[in-house]
């Protein structure tokens, strides 16, 4: 039935009674601003969704993301548009349409080709995680010299190497950014996954939903095809400071402590604070964590859903293939079957969150 709707949207043209851009935040450094960040907006005619959603890309990427495909199809912008809901699509601080300074923001890094194929779009070549040959849905061949993988790796931008920096520029941008267009829900993908924690950690009041595609994870130590055995994220679900009920102060606080073994074939055995504490301004706020079937999560996002749990914050683990939709990888908003995916999603956003009655 999803599928049906999205062809029929399609099929449509867009009502839109307002679209344009602004810049949230940013600080100023020797007489120059940094850090601004660039959103982009389209309002409905009729908006039906109770509040806006804001959607934030993730390493490597910008907000085409969710503009558009490689392959020109419609993207998660306009099928949310379509549901009713006023959308904002931000490009990082230092990223894209938001102006970089070298010596606010440090140096970049940039992905080679092999890792936009062996992460991204080729990844059942590689076969790098027990998932990855169950990729099917990438629009393509996903290997260097296809038109659309070409088009894919022409989006890609260079990203800041500190991660602190990185999250702190991007917490304060959409903290201001939400403060501007009010309660909003927040939808996240990848590295962008701690700044949904972040953001509704400092404005609670604020973020009424977090759909976290596929976040930053698994918590604590970094997994396959990250180097594993770093510690990564020393606030459990980030690497920076989170209000912790008893306080911490970092990862020793929580004494992370890793499961005996996997909870089953294929995954990766979680690691959990031994010394529990919970996140109160996260409790309470509606949280979805989508996963691919095929994706570098599959293994361990299961691990970020319990965390939370531990934590406090109840949230709905949602993978893909229990809702028979497969052969997903980590890029499933580019993928052909994404607005069966954009469907589920919205889906869950008008069963969980609703606007308070005044």
């Amino acid at each position: 039935m999803l599928i049906l709707v999205a062809a029929t949207a399609v099929a449509q043209p867009l009502s839109i009674a307002k679209q344009g851009f602004f810049y949230a935040g940013g600080r100023e450094v020797d007489t120059t601003l940094v850090d601004a960040m660039f959103v982009e907006y389209q309002i409905p005619v009729k908006v039906t969704a109770p509040y806006p959603i804001v959607m934030i890309h993730g390493q490597f990427q910008n907000g085409s993301n969710f503009l558009g495909t490689p392959d020109d199809r419609e993207g998660w912008a306009q099928y949310f548009v379509r549901r009713g809901f006023a959308v904002y699509v931000v490009d990082q601080a230092a990223r894209g349409r938001s102006a970089y300074n070298a010596a606010a923001d440090g140096p970049l890094t940039t992905a080679p080709v092999e890792t936009i194929e062996r992460q991204f779009t080729g990844i059942e070549k590689y076969n790098l995680w027990p998932q990855a040959h169950l990729h099917t849905q990438w629009p393509g061949t996903g290997m260097h010299g296809d038109p659309t993988f070409e088009q894919f790796r022409a989006s890609q931008n260079a990203s800041m190497t500190d991660n602190a920096a990185m999250d702190a520029a991007n917490r304060a941008a959409g903290a201001a950014l939400l403060r501007r267009i009010g309660p909003a829900i927040l939808l996240t993908h990848s590295r962008s996954g701690p700044f949904g924690w972040e953001i509704a950690d400092d404005v609670p009041e604020l973020v009424k939903g977090i759909v976290a595609v596929e976040p930053n994870g698994p918590p604590f130590y970094g997994a396959v095809p990250a180097v594993t055995g770093t510690l990564v994220r020393r606030w459990g679900i980030g690497d920076a400071p989170l209000t912790y009920e008893p306080r911490v102060q970092d990862a020793t606080d929580l004494a992370p402590k890793r499961e005996e073994k996997p909870q089953g074939d294929g995954l990766e055995a979680c690691w959990f604070a031994s010394v529990p504490h919970k996140l109160p301004r996260l409790a309470g706020i509606p949280v979805m964590i989508v996963t691919a079937e095929a994706s570098y999560h599959a293994p361990y996002d299961h691990c970020t859903s319990q965390y939370l749990m531990q934590a406090g914050v109840t949230n709905d683990f949602v993978p893909l293939a229990s809702r028979g939709i497969h052969g997903n990888g980590h890029m499933m908003m580019l993928e052909k079957n994404s607005l069966q995916i954009a469907g589920v999603i919205a889906d869950w956003i008008s069963r969980n969150v609703r606007e308070k009655r005044k």
